[in-house]
Parts: C-alpha cells; sequence; structure tokens
C-alpha cells in the first residue's frame, strides 16, 4: 500500500528534487538549475577541498552524495568518487582500468556520472572515453553490471574519446557512441542501436518531440540527428562539421527548434523541425562553443564564443560582451551566471541581457586549468580543475 505522504518522505530521504544537480546539465539538462535563494557573495572560504585525480568531469549531486570522477596516472586507473556533499569525505570509490589519453590537452576523464533519480536514486551510471559503461549501486559503489562498448560492439574510440554522459530515459539509458545505443537500464540488456554511425561521440543526447512522437536529438561529428526513442530509426538528420569533427555541446530544445554551437571558428545555427526536413532559420560565428554549451535563460543564450563571454539572443543577436576569463564554462541559477574562468576565477552576475554585471569574483584555483562546468546544488557551489582539485563553495543563505 502507497502512502499518501510516501512522495514526501521519498524527496526528503534524496534531498529535494529542484535543489540536486543528478546529471550532466542538471535537472533539465540545459546548464540551469531551479534553485533560488543562495547567496552570490558566499563564504570566504572554501566549506571543502579534496584532492581527486586528472580529469574534466563535473559532479552530480544527489541528496548528501556527490559523484565524479577522475584518473591516477600512476596506477593507469578511473576512479568513481562518491563523496558526502556537505564534508567532502569519501564514502566510496570504484577504480578499473584506464589509459590517459592526452591528446593536446592534460587527459584524464571527460564524462560527469549520471544518477537514476526517476528510479528513485538507487542506481548511478557511468561511460568513459574508451566505451566501459558501469551501473553502480549509489549507496556503496558495488557493480550492478558493466560492459566494455568497444569490445562487444567493434566501436572505435574517437581521438578524444568518448565524452558523451549517460542519459536515463524512462527504464532505458541512452549512449552516444557514434552510433546510439539504448540499453535497459537494470540489466545492461541491449534494446536498440542505430543502423549506422554519425561521427565522433563528444556530445550527450537530449530528449525531444518530433512531431508529436518522443525521441533523441544527437549532435555528433557528421552533424545533428533526430532519432525515434522507441528503437533508433532515422528522423531527420542535418549534416555540420568542424574541422576535427568536434560537436561537443548538448542541443538545446525550444519547442520545434533546436539551439547547435561548434567551436574550431565554425559557429552557430537554430534549426527548425517543425516540417518534413530540417530547416536552418539562422546560421552565425556569434556564438562558437569548444569545451561546453550555450545556457538558456529568459529568451536569451549564454555563453563562451571561444575566449569571450556573451549573450546572444535566439535570433543571433550579440547583446553583450566581457572578456578576460579565458576559454570558461558556466551554469545558470535564479537569474544569475555562475562562471568558472579558465584560470580558476569564479565569477557570479546578473543574468540580464542588457549588460555584464558582475555580482561577485572569488579566486578558487591558483594553478590547474579549468574547464569543467560549475554545479549548485543545495546552496553549495562545486567547481574543479584538471589537476584534480575539488572545491565546495558555501553560498547557503545565512
Amino acid at each position: 500500500m502507497l502512502l499518501p505522504f510516501a512522495p514526501l518522505l521519498l524527496a526528503a530521504a534524496l534531498g529535494a528534487p529542484s535543489d540536486d544537480w543528478p546529471q550532466w546539465g542538471g535537472p533539465e539538462r540545459t546548464g540551469v538549475s531551479k534553485e533560488r535563494g543562495w547567496s552570490a557573495k558566499g563564504k570566504e572560504k572554501p566549506l571543502w577541498k579534496q584532492q581527486l585525480g586528472l580529469g574534466y568531469s563535473s559532479v552530480a549531486v544527489v541528496g548528501k552524495r556527490l559523484y565524479t570522477l577522475s584518473h591516477d596516472k600512476e596506477l593507469e586507473q578511473d576512479l568513481v568518487h562518491c563523496l558526502d556533499a556537505l564534508s567532502g569525505e569519501e564514502q566510496w570509490v570504484h577504480a578499473y582500468p584506464a589509459k590517459l589519453l592526452d591528446l593536446y590537452h592534460g587527459g584524464g576523464t571527460l564524462t560527469t556520472p549520471t544518477v537514476d533519480v526517476e528510479g528513485g536514486g538507487e542506481f548511478v551510471y557511468v561511460s568513459e572515453r574508451e566505451g566501459k559503461l558501469f551501473c553502480l549501486r549509489a549507496k556503496d559503489g558495488e557493480v550492478v553490471w558493466e560492459k566494455d562498448a568497444t569490445k562487444e560492439f567493434g566501436l572505435e574510440v574517437p581521438q578524444w574519446g568518448f565524452s558523451a554522459s549517460p542519459l536515463v530515459s524512462g527504464d532505458a539509458l541512452i549512449l552516444n557512441y557514434g552510433r546510439v545505443f539504448a540499453f535497459d537500464k537494470k540489466t545492461g540488456a541491449p534494446r536498440w542501436k542505430t543502423k549506422k554511425g554519425y561521427g565522433d561521440a563528444y556530445s550527450t543526447p537530449i530528449e525531444f518531440v518530433l512531431h508529436e512522437k518522443p525521441a533523441l536529438m544527437v549532435f555528433a561529428g557528421t552533424g545533428l540527428v533526430a532519432l525515434s526513442l522507441d528503437d533508433g530509426a532515422e528522423h531527420a538528420f542535418l549534416p555540420w562539421k568542424t574541422q576535427y569533427d568536434v560537436n561537443a555541446m548538448t542541443p538545446l530544445v525550444f519547442g520545434p527548434r533546436v539551439f547547435i554551437s561548434s567551436g574550431y571558428d565554425h559557429g552557430c545555427a537554430m534549426v527548425d523541425f517543425a516540417g518534413a526536413e530540417p530547416k536552418i532559420v539562422w546560421e552565425s560565428k556569434v556564438m562558437r562553443n569548444q569545451m561546453s554549451g550555450a545556457v538558456p535563460w529568459q529568451g536569451h543564450l549564454y555563453g563562451f564564443d571561444d575566449k569571450v563571454l556573451k549573450c546572444i539572443d535566439l535570433e543571433g543577436k550579440e547583446l553583450w560582451r566581457s572578456r578576460g576569463l579565458g576559454q570558461g564554462s558556466l551554469s545558470i541559477a535564479d537569474g544569475r551566471l555562475i562562471v568558472i574562468s579558465e584560470d580558476g576565477e569564479l565569477v557570479v552576475a546578473e543574468a540580464v541581457s542588457t549588460e555584464f554585471k558582475e555580482l561577485a569574483r572569488t579566486k578558487v584555483f591558483d594553478g590547474g586549468i579549468c574547464w569543467t562546468v560549475p554545479v549548485l546544488a543545495n546552496g553549495i557551489i562545486y567547481v574543479r580543475n584538471h589537476a584534480g582539485e575539488l572545491a565546495a563553495l558555501d553560498h547557503r543563505q545565512p
């Protein structure tokens, strides 16, 4: 018998859903948090810092647990970490063999763990750059099932490694490996795979509604593809290639329209999928997202056009720009930009289209490159550098 207050008890046990960040991109995979009532300035000293291993992985936070990935160069292992979100104390670690893959950058982990909040938060999913895929028990790290996708499916690892994070959709787990796969999230049994590959896989898929049917939007090395969520059948494809076949941002959905952006001087576009074939509404070099994508807020997009932070509207018009933050990354919560600069400064600013209006600035790291998206969860901002230093910054209201 399900008691009428059981959902409230579950929410309390897992942490308030609106304040959690369970996966890459946050609650709705857009880079926007639903959280309100946090302080722009924050406490003078970090709540805690932990030295993990190499990598660019962001964090997933559900309730009292934080999950992230790192690489131990000496042991040639990747590590899945579960930490106490408030204290930084280690809860468990799962290790597995992995190569550094440091082509033109420092190497290490690339993806973010995904917590299955739809299923009650019991499992966490991890996919990494060589095609290893794990379903782990969230409370203790026990392996529920695992796969080596490159061996099982004969996949070729992209030159910078598979970089797409897992996507939970209902009872399916979706992975972009160039070819797109759906697995049963509880058993790992394959459900479907696309008939062909779509190039190097650096972007996490996003759910989409196409002609009133559930679909997936996948941005891969050769372009943007709309797939059936039921069986992986291709519905529409738009060619979009960069110099190095790197399309890394998660597409942003605006009804039947989808925003995409790429670096290497390629640019961005708004694509309309309302008709029989996808149509480019506009295309521009106003936003060239290479490391992380733009983030939407109230009819505008905020993101790094290479090394320039910009605000543009949904028609591709630039509204303001701010230099000096390098090739940073950002998220948005409660009408404020949470920006981490390339050299480790945390900047909080108003998410407004009229000007770059800075509210607070803090130097968090003295070394290491920062390309990892900052995460706000339950009043705490989590930031990391490539060298493996993870910091929790207390921005809770007094």
